[in-house]
């Protein structure tokens, strides 16, 4: 992510938990590849035929390109965020996917998810919070019923 937006790259990568990101596979292109960057490089150059969608990681494989979400259509949104931003958003107010951003424009990575965004993410703080974000949740414990 550091890559792409020190060279001025945007990206939008949403990562699938529980609730299926498959009807937004179905607006993009079908990849199914091994995660890497090089490959979300190449994707997000502009002018690569994917660059302007989002690109849909489940199962730890990416599974779509260039693929459309739901924007936010919050109209007291700062207008320093653009379309990426506001479709991570959208996204993560419509499931509980976690979305990274990465802004062409102020050249910083996000995190968005449970519809808000960390902004300004360093690449350590953002490993860190996506590994605690994609564990499993707890069950409830199980306990006996006293009467």
């Amino acid at each position: 992510m550091d890559f792409l937006a020190r060279q001025a790259i945007g990206a939008l990568i949403a990562i699938e938990r529980d609730d299926s990101l498959k009807p937004y596979t179905e607006t993009g292109v079908a990849v199914d590849a091994v995660i890497t960057s090089d490959l979300l490089q190449n994707i997000f150059t502009p002018g690569s035929m994917l660059h302007d969608g989002g690109v849909i990681i489940q199962l730890g494989r990416v599974t779509a390109a260039g693929c459309l979400f739901p924007l936010n259509e919050d109209p007291d949104m700062s207008r320093v965020f653009g379309m990426r931003h506001r479709a991570a958003i959208g996204l993560t107010q419509e499931t509980d996917a976690v979305v990274i951003v990465v802004s062409e424009e102020r050249q910083d990575v996000s995190l968005v998810y449970e519809g808000r965004l960390f902004q300004g993410m360093k690449r350590d703080d953002l490993l860190i919070r996506i590994k605690q974000l994609m564990k499993p949740k707890k069950e409830p414990e199980k306990g006996i019923n006293a009467k």
